[in-house]
Formats: C-alpha cells, sequence, structure tokens
C-alpha cells in the first residue's frame, strides 16, 4: 500500500468521518474522535498491504461506523448505549448520518463550528484545516506561514474555547451567516492554495488538496443557506487555476511558469465551468476579492499567448483588488505586472514599499522578483544577489531548481 495513497484518503475521508462522528457524541468529544479517525487509517496502511478491498471508500465508511462502537467504550457508556446500538432506531439513525447528504450537512455545521465568532480569527482557520480537511500541524504552518509551535497553540484555545463556551455543532441562520461564511472562504482558499502552490520541499503541487477545496465549495454552493455571488466567484476562481495544474511542470518534472505553460494544454472544460460560476457571481453588483482574483485569472485563460496578455487591465484588476483588500503580496505581483509591461519606475515604487519579513516563508518570491527588476533594468550583478538570497529562502525543490536555472543565464550574461 503507498504511502501517497493513505494519505490520498485520509485527505479525502477523516474530514467526513470527523464530522459525522462529532455530530454523533458531540463537541465536547472531539479530540477522542479524531484520535479514532487516525487509528482507523493507521490500521488501514496496514491491513492493506497485502488486500486492498474492492471499494475502498465503503470500507473506510463501515471503519468509521464501527468506530462509533469503539468510541462508545471509551467514553464508558456501555450500559446506556451499548444494547440499542446494533438494532433499532439507534442503528438506523446512525446509518441515516452516514448518508451523503448527512455527510455534507456534518461537514458543513463542522466547518462553521470552527469559524464561529468567540474563536479568534487565526485560531478559526488553522482548527478548520485541521478538523475539516484532515491538515497536520506542519501543513497548516506551512499554508498560514507560522511557526508549527504557534499552531499548535492556536489548536488547543480552540478546543478550549469551544467547550467553555459550550459551542452547538450547526449552521448558522440570520445575520450571523454572513460573518461565519467569510471566513469559511478564507479556509478554503488556502486549502486551495496550499495544493496549487505547496511549501512542501518535494511536491510543488497537491491535487489532492485543490480537489478537497473545491468539493467543500460545491457542499456551500448546494445549500441555499451558504450559496452566494461571492461563493460562486471562489469557486470560479479554483476551476480556472485548475485548468492549469497539468502544465505547471514539464515531462521533467521542471517547474514551467506562464510564459513558457503550453497553452493548448490547459484543460477547457475547467475554463468552461469556472466561466458558468463568474457568470453566476455577477449576477449581483457587489464584488469581492475572490471576484477580483478570478478575473485576473480569467484574463490570463484569454489571452492567446503570453506576449498577448492584456497587462493593463490585470493591472486594473489588481489596484481593484489592493483597494479592497490590501496585501504585500498583492503590490508584489503589482510590480510584477509593471515589469512585464516594461514600467521599471512603476515596478521600482511598489517594491520599495516591500521588504521579505512581509512573505514569511514565501520570502523567495520577494527576492525573485526583485531579481527579475534588476535583470531588466540591466543590475545584473544585484540580480545575482538577490538570486541568492531566494535560493537560501526557498523550500520547495522545484522551484530551487526553477531559480538555480535563471541564475545560471545571469551568470552566463556577465561572463
Amino acid at each position: 500500500m503507498e504511502l501517497e495513497h493513505i494519505d490520498h484518503l485520509f485527505r479525502h475521508h477523516s474530514g467526513k468521518m470527523v464530522s459525522v462522528l462529532t455530530r454523533i457524541f458531540g463537541l465536547k468529544n472531539l479530540e477522542i474522535i479524531e484520535d479514532a479517525v487516525q487509528d482507523t487509517f493507521i490500521k488501514a496502511s496496514i491491513s492493506w498491504r497485502n488486500h486492498k478491498p474492492d471499494n475502498q471508500e465503503a470500507w473506510l465508511t463501515q471503519a468509521a461506523k464501527n468506530r462509533v462502537l469503539d468510541i462508545f467504550r471509551k467514553l464508558k457508556t456501555e450500559q446506556k448505549h451499548l444494547t440499542n446500538i446494533n438494532q433499532g432506531t439507534d442503528a438506523i439513525a446512525i446509518n441515516e448520518l452516514f448518508l451523503n447528504t448527512e455527510i455534507e450537512d456534518a461537514q458543513l455545521r463542522m466547518i462553521f463550528t470552527a469559524c464561529h465568532p468567540k474563536l479568534d480569527p487565526k485560531d478559526r482557520i488553522s482548527f478548520a484545516l485541521k478538523t475539516v480537511s484532515g491538515f497536520s500541524i506542519k501543513e497548516i504552518s506551512s499554508a498560514l506561514l507560522t511557526k508549527e509551535d504557534t499552531i499548535k497553540k492556536r489548536l488547543l484555545r480552540s478546543r478550549k474555547t469551544i467547550q467553555q463556551s459550550k459551542l452547538k455543532f450547526e449552521i448558522p441562520r440570520g445575520k450571523a451567516l454572513p460573518q461565519r461564511l467569510e471566513s469559511v472562504m478564507e479556509v478554503l482558499y488556502l486549502i486551495f492554495n496550499e495544493g496549487f502552490h505547496s511549501n512542501k520541499k518535494e511536491k510543488l503541487i497537491r491535487k489532492e488538496l485543490c480537489g478537497e477545496a473545491i468539493r467543500l465549495t460545491q457542499i456551500l454552493l448546494k445549500n441555499k443557506h451558504t450559496r452566494s455571488s461571492e461563493v460562486y466567484a471562489l469557486c470560479a476562481l479554483m476551476y480556472f487555476h485548475s485548468a492549469r495544474i497539468e502544465t505547471k511542470t514539464n515531462s521533467e518534472n521542471e517547474l514551467l511558469d506562464l510564459k513558457h505553460q503550453d497553452r493548448n494544454k490547459w484543460y477547457f472544460p475547467l475554463i468552461k465551468l469556472g466561466n458558468t460560476m463568474m457568470n453566476k457571481a455577477v449576477e449581483d453588483s457587489e464584488f469581492s476579492c475572490y471576484h477580483y482574483e478570478a478575473a485576473i485569472a480569467a484574463e490570463h485563460l484569454k489571452a492567446p499567448s503570453f506576449e498577448q496578455t492584456d497587462w493593463d487591465k490585470i493591472l486594473y484588476w489588481y489596484q481593484c483588488l489592493n483597494a479592497l483588500q490590501p496585501m504585500p503580496t498583492h503590490l508584489l505581483t503589482m510590480a510584477v505586472v509593471c515589469i512585464q509591461k516594461q514600467d521599471y519606475n512603476m515596478a521600482k515604487n511598489y517594491l520599495k514599499h516591500l521588504n521579505s519579513e512581509d512573505f514569511g516563508q514565501r520570502a523567495y518570491l520577494f527576492y525573485g522578483t526583485k531579481a527579475d527588476y534588476y535583470i531588466k533594468t540591466n543590475q545584473l550583478k544585484e540580480a545575482i544577489k538577490y538570486f541568492d538570497l531566494a535560493l537560501d529562502a526557498v523550500s520547495n525543490n522545484l522551484e530551487k531548481e526553477y531559480l538555480l536555472k535563471k541564475k545560471l543565464m545571469v551568470q552566463n550574461l556577465i561572463q
């Protein structure tokens, strides 16, 4: 049994299991539930070495149902529950909770619980990534550009707040919903980004995380209470980016930037789905950050070639985005766009407002952009200096190789 396959299954199913079991046993037993689900996958990895079940999803679902009994025992409630758990109305109720519609409902309850306003905003994101999508502490740290010890503290603080506040496992209604939905979308956005541009050393793209983010976003769209133009825009953005996933690396597993990607291999059905989502998103006249990001992604997809990209339109969308949600990453990308437009003075203006500390674990992006600026302005020794800084800061091997190639090209120009 390959570890990667087990990891994929864990990603896909752990959130489902944790959510359903939490609906049965309550948030107060969440830690026991998470341990039980993890144990199920450890057992799967052992028992599947010699023989994989034909229907692995069904096997895991049945294992989760069996965990109901184990948890009852662990909670020392045998006398109260075990006599009825395998028969009658209790058994029917538990089986019904594992139906697809009920699993989706349980997952929505879980992610909205994770995004409860009584939790600190930073804690909400960490907690949701852990409980809904099975992220490890290291992966959450990478996604949020935060130290692992900090993430551990956030998770502990979240559980403590949930216990002390006696939060309900439910989907909010009325005025509470929009605020909580905003936090939910932020979490899904982060999950997708970690898949699309992973900080993992050995792997640039993690398709299972992109798929998980899209799946959870689709659950939001299926529910009439959580369906909105902003969610449609987020879904469009994910589809647009996913259409390019197969072209981000070549057959030699080398990183390809937008300029060198084979546009004929971009996946048109996903672009079409993205356009459908975007048409739904703009039925409302109020635009969110996801609307602008999706518009930027669409501009890249529309361009017949890199040289024919409408950089003026992309810069305008980025300016709208930064006005709505000021962030160092937006300013950096605006500098990149200005370099493409050969407006080096404007690029310099954006870069002077930034420093490497603004980007945490992705500081190499800042250094790489500075290197590109110095190449274009014929300051090649400065470019080498910033390539060295980028190479020291980058963790992903493919990105390291990509930066090294660019540095060698500049060194050849100097010689």
